[in-house]
């Protein structure tokens, strides 16, 4: 009998963008396992590499902890600068089931793989599905501060890390693991040079600030191009769709007279999400998912 094929999606993200030879060395640690890597981008004003690779449970573990030691042995965090919020070299690792696997899986092998990057001296939290505690379930909690804000935020007794020392590691920071549902990761570029404007957006937007349900967002500056971004996570894509979030950026910018310019989509992305937003924006009425060629093609 056929031993049923099991597929994990893993993203970890790195804090280095700038230095492409070092990221390749990272990637290289993924490219030397069995895993599939779809999709890694690195961008200089966040400073930041995001890969996305897909595999087996034990393949993608693999791939997980020796690209999170590539990154511990090349990256000095005392030295990073970034848009982007970071609190390590390798700022967070999120696993995601995608075919015959639990989420139980995904939250174990998490732990597998914090305890062994635990093992260098890196102090670890587990967040989203993994996490110990409800405070530490949500990402931003736990990087509230950053990595200079960690030196001392881990020496209170609430923020002990899951696994490793409750002392900051000043070369490698500290590192986020934990099992999540998929999410998309979308930035909606602003003509404004102005952070603030983009800040305030992104306030009005994200869930926290009374927007919409399951988006998390950041506005951040993108120096090369002298414009902000509204980044954003959403991490339930079914419940808050992408439409709905580029619609509501639109509609906050206006009252700063700032247009949005474009956006992006950073990693791989559902193909329902798009799907969604051609709906919207084409007023396409009954569509079904089975009318995409590709879709048709996968099902015969």
């Amino acid at each position: 009998m056929d031993e049923i094929k099991k597929l994990v999606e893993c993203v970890p993200n790195f804090s280095e963008g700038r230095d492409l030879d070092l990221v390749e060395k990272i990637i290289d640690e993924a490219r030397n396992t069995d895993v599939t890597i779809l999709d890694y981008s690195s961008d200089p004003d966040h400073n930041r590499t995001v890969l996305t690779m897909i595999g087996s449970p034990e393949e993608i573990k693999k791939a997980a902890i020796n690209t999170a030691k590539k990154a511990a042995e090349l990256i000095d965090m005392s030295k990073h600068e970034g848009a982007h919020p970071r609190m390590g070299a390798t700022d967070v690792i999120p696993f995601t089931p995608v075919l015959n696997v639990e989420m139980a899986e995904c939250i174990e092998i998490s732990k597998e793989v914090a305890e062994e990057i635990s093992s260098w001296g890196v102090p670890i939290f587990l967040y989203e599905e993994s996490a110990t505690a409800e405070d530490r379930r949500n990402l931003a909690s736990i990087r509230k501060g950053q990595y200079e804000g960690f030196f001392e935020k881990i020496k209170e007794e609430n923020w002990k890390p899951d696994f490793g020392p409750q002392e900051m590691n000043e070369k490698s920071g500290v590192t986020a693991v934990g099992a999540r549902v998929p999410l998309v990761a979308f930035n909606i570029i602003l003509n404004t040079p102005d952070v603030e404007i983009a800040n305030a957006i992104a306030k009005k937007v994200r869930n926290i600030g009374g927007g919409l349900r399951y988006v998390k967002g950041i506005g951040l500056k993108m120096e090369e191009r002298n414009v902000t971004q509204v980044s954003m996570n959403l991490v339930n894509y079914e419940k808050t769709r992408v439409y709905q979030a580029f619609e509501m950026v639109k509609m906050e910018a206006r009252r700063y007279g700032v247009n949005v310019i474009g956006s992006e989509v950073i990693g791989t992305v559902p193909m329902k999400s798009l799907i969604e937003a051609a709906e919207y924006y084409l007023q396409i009425e009954n569509f079904e998912m089975r009318q995409v060629l590709e879709q048709r093609l996968l099902e015969n």
